[in-house]
């Protein structure tokens, strides 16, 4: 019955943060987001700045379910890419496997196709004028 009851409280939680950012109003002069509502849930009233450009900490779901007391909070909410995460695992670990087959790849198909080419002018390269040293 408390699963239900836990179940109900986040449903609420997420619909009620949905539109709240749905319905927010933007103030283009000041570049800030403002709650056109009430939201007691969420503990954000109506003219509270939800985003803004400059010196604004940002609404966080995460303590906004601490702070309606539900137990395991992990579940409802991803963590933030840069601390882990499937995101970072990806980026980490799949991406650079990748990268460094087809470099080894890349590498060992060139080492068996490549030969030397005739060198330009004694090894000089495409200098047209001699300067002292070279002739």
């Amino acid at each position: 019955m408390e699963a239900l009851v836990h179940d109900e409280i986040i449903k609420e939680l997420k619909l009620q943060w949905e539109t709240l950012w749905r319905e927010r109003i933007d103030d283009k002069v000041r570049a800030e987001g403002i709650a056109n509502q009430d939201y007691s849930r969420l503990f954000v009233e109506k003219g509270t700045v939800i985003f803004a450009t400059r010196d604004f900490k940002p609404l966080n779901f995460r303590k906004i379910l601490e702070r309606n007391e539900v137990v395991g909070v992990d579940r409802f909410v991803p963590p933030n890419p840069h601390v882990g995460g499937w995101g970072k695992f990806i980026r980490t670990e799949i991406v650079s496997q990748k990268r460094n087959r087809r470099i080894r790849q890349t590498r060992q198909y060139l080492d068996g196709q490549k030969q030397k080419q005739h060198l330009k002018n004694g090894g000089y390269g495409w200098l047209h004028k001699s300067y002292g040293i070279l002739k």
